[in-house]
């Protein structure tokens, strides 16, 4: 055996504790032992009697030996466990599921969709909420449940368990003073079980076991080396000594019947001094000198760095006073494995209480009351002289009670003067015994008016539905505190839970499918995908690990009567909804709906939504008709302007071509007139007053008229008889040339002047 200190010394200084390191002692583990002998211990049986009164065992047997003898009959009203009933149902109709948000930074939604997905898994799969509900119902019978978060021995199974553990097996820290147990030093559980079973857990240590279960704690003083040559087992030897000077009672740690040993397991903390480093980003990390990162922002000031006190949790399990080990949590979070599920907690003693406490003086009244009333109704009383009756007084006793009682009277007594005989039965029950039953059973109720009255299942006061609405959120304010306490320790579990799944999933890069709902479809989600960005760093998106800490956990209501309460409410409004708005609704509602063939249904929906009325298709070929002859009128229009553009053109070349052709016409005219005037001179004054009669003006103040077309320079006429002529046939021949004035005079208006 491997014992950290020897029991023979003296108590250590309570400042002088080791780091978080340093495996637990065993004279700390002796002073846990001793606080724990004392710490409060009456609320223990206290408890388990309360929980007895629950489970119907309200009769003592002293109690019932006692009402034996007088013959009163046993008689029980249990209505302490039809109130928690009515709790616990009221826990389970409003059961929550849990959900991972982020807090907004980029890429925190995915993360937190991947994570509520295996979280509602492990919720499922770890059997959480039924350990949850186990440790309610303690919580408010006697003010405590506990519920282990913890990874499965089990390789075939879920890989996560969350169980419920019995209260009498849980010792904590009673200096703690979070409800969480944050700050407790310790947390013991102790657990009966067989040596050959502890013995396939602990191998290294199964002679120890072994020898541990054949003879209990004192099994030091059959072994010894009596040859005194050595050779034995060194860790047995050092275990021998470590027995030998253990002084707790062994009916704490071994049972001679069944050969059961107790086995411990102890979580506790150890406070140590760290550096921590906290980002911009608000991240906390503690630093890590072989880490480059953490190097690289402290020596540039990216990060803010200080020295804190932190606690590191560590476990351990001991059989006796002899370790079997001793090492870290294998867990990433800082909290024990065991959540409590707190009720009501005395102010002085921070004793743990619930609702039974104060139901139990009621029960036994309503209880006793019962049987004495049972017992007067078939009560008698005989007045009878000695010697009436023909058998013995206890003869007489037994028969006298009985419906076909059949009692021989004495002749020769009776006919003494004197001489009586009579029975008589007239006990009945006064108005005064039935009311005080019916405040035995009143006063139950008002001690929690939820248990007994809103939630009892009997039918109440109200005479409407709202009345109804009020009085029963008149009773979840009674319970309002213990609600708030087990969503907080249920939170707890969950935020364990999802620890655990972060650590699973590392950072591996892992493909998770959100499976969707009736309205919402499957999506993947990459987790850790490995990645470059523009520079050529790698990195993880959706990384996990730095994400986990942005994620909190949010309770959404999943039960039926949620379901069936949202159905109703989505009903009345899409009822005051447009027609096309129902239609887009109806999914929604029907999504609500506890059927099991919900997603065919909304299928089904959707489809016979995509198809068209009589009156939708009549509109249809309306709106095509409409649209054809529209299109139709549109294409005879545009032939139309294309048949204008091509007539306009058209016109306008025939413009372009009369113009030319009335010039030329014009040119020609005008050609032939000077022709005329070249052999007539003297019909050039009428010319002009034709064109002036025509329209002609003479150019103002003085010009070439525009009319009239002329060269823009006169050419320079270097032969007399000028240039080739142009053989065209419209064209007019200048006349020729006179040789001699002789014959110009003969020939044309050309002539040559004799000078």
């Amino acid at each position: 055996m491997n014992n950290n200190t020897d029991s023979t010394l003296a108590s250590t200084d309570p400042t002088e504790r080791g780091d978080g390191n340093e495996a637990l002692t065993l004279e700390e583990y002796r002073e846990i032992h001793e606080e724990i002998d004392h710490q409060p211990r009456e609320w223990r049986p206290i408890a388990d009697r309360e929980m007895e009164y629950a489970e119907g065992n309200q009769l003592r047997t002293e109690l019932l030996e006692a009402q034996r003898k007088l013959g009163i009959p046993p008689s029980m009203e249990n209505l302490i466990g039809a109130a928690l009933e009515g709790i616990r149902g009221y826990e389970e109709v409003t059961r929550t599921d849990w959900r991972v948000t982020a807090n907004g930074q980029p890429g925190g939604q995915d993360v937190a969709d991947a994570i509520s997905f295996k979280l509602n898994e492990a919720e499922r799969a770890s059997k959480a909420d039924d350990a949850c509900s186990e440790a309610f119902y303690r919580q408010i019978g006697v003010g405590l449940g506990w519920v282990e978060v913890s990874k499965s021995d089990d390789p075939f199974g879920y890989p996560f368990q969350c169980l419920h553990v019995n209260r009498n097996e849980i010792h904590w820290d009673w200096a703690s003073e979070k409800d969480d147990l944050s700050d407790a030093r310790w947390l013991r559980r102790q657990r009966w079980m067989h040596p050959s079973r502890l013995a396939r857990v602990f191998p290294e240590h199964a002679e120890l076991i072994r020898r541990f279960g054949k003879a209990g704690i004192g099994w030091w003083s059959e072994y010894s080396d009596e040859s005194g040559n050595g050779g034995g087992s060194t860790g047995m030897n050092r275990a021998w000594d470590v027995a030998r000077s253990w002084t707790v009672a062994e009916d704490r740690w071994y049972n001679p019947f069944n050969k059961e040993v107790c086995v411990t397991e102890l979580w506790y903390r150890r406070w140590c001094d760290v550096v921590v480093l906290k980002s911009k980003d608000g991240r906390t990390v503690e630093y890590d000198e072989n880490n480059p990162a953490h190097v690289h922002a402290v020596a540039n000031n990216l990060v803010e760095y200080r020295k804190v006190v932190v606690a590191r949790v560590r476990r351990s399990y001991w059989l006796g006073p002899h370790v079997l080990f001793d090492g870290p949590t294998p867990y990433a979070h800082r909290h024990f494995p065991y959540v409590p599920f707190w009720g009501f907690r005395e102010d002085s003693t921070r004793v743990p209480f619930g609702y039974i406490r104060n139901m139990i003086y009621q029960q036994d009244t309503l209880n006793s009351g019962n049987s004495r009333l049972r017992w007067a109704m078939s009560a008698y009383r005989v007045e009878r002289t000695k010697g009436a009756v023909s058998m013995t007084d206890e003869q007489f006793r037994r028969t006298v009670g009985r419906l076909d009682a059949d009692i021989v009277l004495d002749p020769a007594h009776m006919a003494q003067p004197g001489a009586q005989f009579k029975v008589e039965r007239d006990y009945q029950l006064t108005s005064q015994q039935l009311e005080m039953l019916t405040n035995s059973r009143n006063a139950i109720e008002r001690v929690n008016p939820a248990a007994s009255g809103a939630f009892s299942g009997r039918r109440g006061t109200a005479t409407s539905g709202v009345q109804e609405q009020t009085q029963v959120e008149q009773a979840n304010q009674s319970l309002a505190h213990m609600m708030g306490n087990f969503k907080r320790a249920r939170t707890q579990v969950g935020e364990l839970l999802m620890s655990m799944i972060v650590t699973d999933m590392g950072q591996d890069e892992q493909t998770i499918i959100i499976e969707g709902d009736a309205v919402r479809q499957d999506r993947t989600v990459v987790i850790n995908k490995p990645e470059s960005d523009e520079a050529g760093y790698s990195y993880l998106s959706n990384d996990l690990q730095r994400t986990r800490l942005l994620v909190t956990l949010e309770d959404v209501p999943s039960s039926p009567s949620y379901r069936g309460q949202q159905l109703n409410a989505m009903t009345e409004t899409i009822k005051s909804l447009p027609p096309q708005y129902q239609a887009a609704a109806l999914p929604f509602l029907t999504s609500l709906m506890d059927v099991p063939f919900k997603k065919d249904l909304i299928e089904a929906i959707r489809a016979v939504s995509t198809q068209e009325t009589p009156e939708q298709v009549e509109q249809r070929i309306k709106q095509a008709v409409q649209d054809a002859m529209t299109k139709a009128g549109n294409d005879l229009k545009a032939r139309e302007l294309d048949m204008k553009e091509k007539l306009t053109d058209a016109q306008i070349r025939k413009i372009v071509a009369d113009s030319v052709q009335s010039g030329i016409a014009g040119t020609f005219a005008a050609m032939q007139a000077g022709e005329k005037i070249a052999m007539n001179p003297l019909i050039a004054p009428i010319g002009d007053i034709v064109m002036k009669q025509a329209g002609w003006q003479a150019p103002n103040p003085a010009g070439q008229d525009p009319n009239i077309p002329a060269p823009e320079q006169a050419q320079m006429v270097q032969d007399p008889g000028g240039l080739p002529g142009d053989t065209d046939p419209l064209t007019p021949q200048p006349p020729m040339q006179p040789q001699s004035p002789s014959i110009g005079a003969k020939n044309g208006i050309e002539t040559l002047r004799a000078d």
